[in-house]
This record gives structure tokens, sequence and C-alpha cells, in this order.
């Protein structure tokens, strides 16, 4: 399954709310009416799922990993993501 186009969402100073899912079956991302949810395959241990939802989502955005940070929620599955 292809990524959705989130170009629009690429504005620095953007945030962006998620919900993610840790130990998917497989790596995607949802929009829906109530925002975005980031399904990822990686273990929430030691940063490794956050690293692979940054890495997904800046994919989908098209824009490098290194100008997005997490701003809330580092160990919640609600997440708000800042796009420098």
């Amino acid at each position: 399954m292809p990524l959705p186009d989130l170009t629009d969402l690429a504005v620095p100073g953007t945030t962006i709310q998620i919900r993610v899912t840790p130990k998917a079956a497989r790596s995607r991302i949802e929009r829906g009416s109530d925002g975005l949810r980031i399904y990822v395959t990686t273990v929430p241990e030691n940063g490794k799922a956050n690293a692979a939802v940054l890495k997904l989502l800046a994919k989908a955005l098209g824009v490098p990993k290194s100008r997005m940070s997490i701003i809330r929620g580092l160990q919640s599955r609600d997440k708000t993501i800042k796009v420098g």
C-alpha cells in the first residue's frame, strides 16, 4: 500500500496530531476525519517506535526526518509532531 500524499502538512511550523499503533502487521499511514493514524511494525522500547514513526511520516511529507520532532507524547500513543 503506497503512502498517502501529506505534502500539504509539510509547512514549517506546522504541528501534526497523530495516534500511533506499534507492533502492527505492516507500516502504514491512514488519514481520516479524526486525524492521522500511523501503524509501525517496531516495538515501543528505547525509542524504536518513535524513530520509525518519524521516518515513515517524513517520507509521506517529503521532508527530511531531521526537520521533524516529537514535541508531546514521547511515551504515549497520542503524539504531537512539529515540522521545522
